[in-house]
């Protein structure tokens, strides 16, 4: 046990030193605000205060893990041992030049999502607005980093102490948004999706929905039996997501009642984990969000404890609390449409904190990396991707993957397909 000294010991404090003492450095961290009980302690201990003279490793507290508030803060940014940082401490005695533990907080609670900002569209929080990706270090998983030097810092005061075992893991994540390009949209999508290609001159577009309607050709996204054999020839243990709605103009799946649809997720159930992508309407309806949540828990004879939000729409703390609400265990939707990175500024999952309630829940976020939509058709993966893997794997972290089922084409020109996705389980798996 690591034992943590701070004269006033909020939920904050406790939330992220359990966090990167923990669940990223394998050791389980003890608290107290008692200094008689902090100085007769005689194993590794950490001096989290204003005060370099009670005892232990030292790092001066910043001040955020105290405060009560949601405050706009000015950040600053200075050059740490091995890479960027802020929240800078000016006491020479402080085990690093600035407070790791109110940066971590900082982004892993996505505190600047809290605050105001543009949004757009579809009303996100896009990853040019945030600071990682404008002081340069979205592709890297600083809290992962910086809990690298904490550990140091501990090795060099009590030499016999060492990490917990940590490896490095990979899980791949696939969302269904569209189960068929054509098939089984029912008689009114069909023709309506037929004459509008016909009007808009797109004259293969058409051709290709009859042949595929007449069953004289293969539907384009219907490679489920591809996928799972990949998955199977690389031992994956891999999860889908499906959107599992009524139709709506941001929610165009198979309807939820077609016998095809139905066995398709039953079917990939047998071999994969199972989570609901809900809906782009139910941020806007609980009623449509828990509808979402019976049926496809009634599909599967099993309730539903994994989650991903439909086109990555998180407003927090709601999303979540909506989550929460609903029994959630487990999310996946931290990350960003298009960008790859790490939108919480770490490769390892953690326990969403709800910054307006000032507590953290029993709701497990897995943050993405890599998204597929951030690969440009004529991009390399190997140069896209595998920067991101490397962070991933230099820290015995774990790699998330979403790649959305139209992706999953067999191979065409100009079109990310089953063989760019294979080529990154290669790289994730090397």
């Amino acid at each position: 046990m690591i034992l943590i000294y701070s004269p006033q010991l909020s939920p904050r404090i406790r939330y992220i030193f359990k966090l990167i003492l923990g669940d990223l450095l394998g050791d389980e961290a003890g608290f107290t605000s008692q200094i008689e009980d902090f100085e007769a302690f005689e194993g590794p201990k950490i001096n989290y205060s204003a005060d370099s003279n009670c005892g232990g490793l030292f790092f001066e507290a910043q001040g955020l893990l105290t405060e009560k508030e949601i405050e706009n803060h000015e950040i600053h940014f200075v050059e740490s041992e091995e890479d960027i940082a802020f929240f800078p401490v000016y006491d020479k005695a402080s085990a690093l030049n600035f407070d790791p533990f109110a940066a971590s907080f900082y982004l892993v609670t996505r505190y600047e999502e809290y605050l105001p900002f543009v949004r757009d569209e579809y009303g996100r929080f896009q990853a040019k607005t945030s600071l990682a990706w404008q002081k340069g270090f979205l592709d890297k998983p600083m809290v992962n980093i910086w809990a690298g030097l904490i550990a140091e810092k501990i090795r060099e005061r009590w030499p016999a102490w060492h990490p917990g075992p940590k490896e490095y893991s990979f899980i791949p994540t696939i969302d269904i948004n569209a189960a068929w390009l054509y098939k089984r949209k029912g008689f009114f999508r069909t023709t309506a999706g037929l004459f509008s290609a016909i009007l808009n001159g797109e004259f293969k577009h058409a051709a290709d929905r009859i042949s595929v309607v007449g069953n004289s050709k293969a539907d384009p996204f219907d490679t489920y039996t591809e996928q799972l054999a990949l998955h199977l020839k690389y031992d994956l243990d891999t999860i889908y997501f499906v959107l599992f709605a009524e139709y709506d103009t941001n929610d165009r799946n198979v309807p939820v009642n077609n016998r095809h649809f139905n066995v398709l997720i039953k079917s990939l159930a047998d071999y994969c984990q199972i989570g609901i992508h809900t809906s782009f309407a139910s941020l806007k309806s609980t009623a449509k969000l828990n509808q979402e949540f019976i049926r496809l828990s009634s599909v599967l004879n099993k309730e539903i404890t994994k989650t991903r939000q439909h086109f990555h729409v998180l407003n927090m703390p709601l999303t979540y609390r909506n989550f929460v609400s609903r029994d959630v265990e487990d999310d996946y939707s931290m990350g960003y449409a298009v960008t790859p990175g790490f939108r919480a500024g770490i490769c390892d999952p953690f326990s969403f904190y709800d910054l307006d309630f000032e507590m953290e829940t029993n709701m497990k976020i897995w943050p993405y990396a890599i998204v597929d939509k951030g690969l440009e058709y004529r991009h390399d993966p190997e140069s896209s991707f595998r920067p991101i893997i490397e962070q991933v794997k230099a820290v015995n972290g774990t790699l998330i993957t979403l790649w959305n089922n139209e992706s999953l084409v067999k191979e065409g020109a100009g079109r990310i397909n089953l063989n760019t996705y294979e080529k990154v389980i290669k790289m994730a798996l090397e």
